[in-house]
């Protein structure tokens, strides 16, 4: 049976599905299952980028359940990502380009920058120099925000949003932009509310979309240190209450509030429970004993850039 999944509306009319499909650290014949599985499960919004290396096969996977007849083109909701190293306006149209041609699509659904942060180009992803610390590059992301406003002129992309913007670069952004981003991308979950960026986004009719959504595991940077958001005792608690699994809790603590998440998972019985999260509600006095587990605990800070000056994390949100 396929799970009909809400949608919340973005602010150029569009509707985005509020559970996606995370397909990152995943590839070869992994993501290609993976996919096929969620497909089949229900979800129709799939969250790629081109600095995962993967796009191709999830490219496949999606043509193929299209081909089979499982899903169409108009009902699939699908992101990518402009990395780092393409911010140069020049290297933005190409870019996405690049990515429709490894889809196999003709458009993406959404198109968003990455990171505010530009990296040296025609180098690694992540280019270093001989000690090791990343190369910046020089480039304003207003300036890489006008190239992806004339992407969406020439149809190769319907939306476009922003990664990990805080909250004055996307003020900056609105001061300058002609296309609002329908989103910002940035890290979510019961240990970092982000309230006051939810808070500002919704000034901005912006929808928050939630990465992290059950705290990153297995992708820490310092898993020595790291809380484990899984084991939390209340959120366990809770979650014996309702006869749910902790990773439904979290998540239908997130899209109670309008916040789309992304989890990822290779896992047929998980990508199949994760869906599964839209179909209770949580009471009001759970949603703010959860709400006080906030901690504004950030897993990816990526301190490697940190001397980039447009490092997003110097501020508190």
């Amino acid at each position: 049976m396929v799970v009909k999944i809400p949608t919340v509306p973005l602010n150029n009319g569009y509707e985005m599905p509020l559970i996606g499909f995370g397909t990152a650290n995943a590839y070869h014949d992994e993501i290609i299952r993976a996919v096929g599985d969620a497909i089949e499960a229900g979800y129709r919004h799939f969250d790629g980028a081109s600095f995962y290396a993967n796009e191709i096969e999830v490219g496949q996977a999606i043509r193929q359940k299209m081909e089979d007849g499982a899903v169409d083109r108009k009902d699939l909701f699908i992101v990518s990502k402009l990395w780092c190293t393409f911010m140069s306006p020049e290297l933005v149209e190409p870019a996405l380009r690049q990515t429709l041609k490894d889809l196999q699509l003709n458009y993406l659904d959404l198109y968003v920058m990455h990171w505010p942060m530009a990296f040296e180009e025609n180098t690694d992803l992540i280019p270093l120099d001989e000690n090791g610390i990343l190369k910046c590059k020089n480039v304003d992301y207003i300036h890489t925000w006008k190239a992806m406003e004339a992407c969406v002129s020439q149809g190769l992309v319907r939306s476009i949003g922003v990664s990990n913007f805080n909250s004055q670069q996307l003020r900056r952004l609105m001061d300058h932009c002609t296309i609002r981003p329908v989103t910002n991308q940035v890290e979510a979950h019961v240990y970092l509310s982000q309230k006051p960026m939810i808070n500002l986004c919704r000034e901005y009719e912006i929808v928050v979309t939630a990465y992290g959504p059950l705290g990153r595991p297995g992708l820490s940077q310092n898993p020595e240190n790291d809380p484990i958001l899984l084991d939390d005792p209340k959120i366990k608690d809770i979650a014996v209450k309702y006869n749910r699994t902790v990773a439904q809790i979290l998540l239908r603590y997130l899209t109670m509030q309008g916040l789309p998440v992304i989890p990822k998972s290779s896992s047929r019985a998980r990508i199949i429970e994760n869906l599964a999260s839209v179909d209770f509600d949580l009471a009001t006095e759970d949603m703010a004993l959860i709400t006080g587990l906030n901690r504004d605990y950030r897993y990816l800070k990526n301190e490697w850039a940190s001397h980039h000056p447009h490092y997003p994390f110097h501020i508190p949100f």
